[in-house]
């Protein structure tokens, strides 16, 4: 058997990540927001504070934060005080980021489910394992 060639399915994997997200940037746009915006909004439920959001989502702590102030600007996100930690502030999505961040999701979802469509369903459903098994 041939040896996996580690390297090249990351860059496959990689490859089409990009190609989605790049299909739908201009719809997304519309929206008013960037993909690296939308990614923040995404996130921002389950990480509030700008430091985690770096942190899962591999961004340099500047850029969440560029990010996370154009957001608010935009009224899509606002900070609170942290009830559990008066020193640190907490992201809220506020209803318009939340109305953007579906349609920007659904956008997405739309995109790789056409990739995907490509696939028979036992091989979605191996793929979603596989997907499962590696994070």
């Amino acid at each position: 058997m041939a040896k996996i060639d580690a390297a090249k399915i990351w860059s496959l994997n990689y490859r089409l990540s990009m190609q989605v997200i790049t299909s739908v940037a201009p719809q997304i746009a519309e929206l008013g927001l960037e993909t690296k915006e939308l990614f923040v909004l995404a996130e921002v439920d389950e990480h509030p504070h700008p430091a985690e959001l770096a942190d899962v989502l591999c961004m340099p702590k500047p850029t969440v934060t560029f990010n996370v102030k154009r957001l608010e600007a935009a009224g899509f996100l606002r900070r609170e005080i942290d009830a559990k930690d008066l020193r640190r502030h907490r992201l809220v999505v506020t209803p318009a980021g939340r109305k953007v961040m579906t349609e920007g999701l659904a956008m997405l979802s739309r995109a790789f489910g056409q990739r995907l469509a490509r696939l028979s369903a036992a091989k979605q459903a191996e793929l979603k394992a596989i997907l499962e098994e590696l994070n």
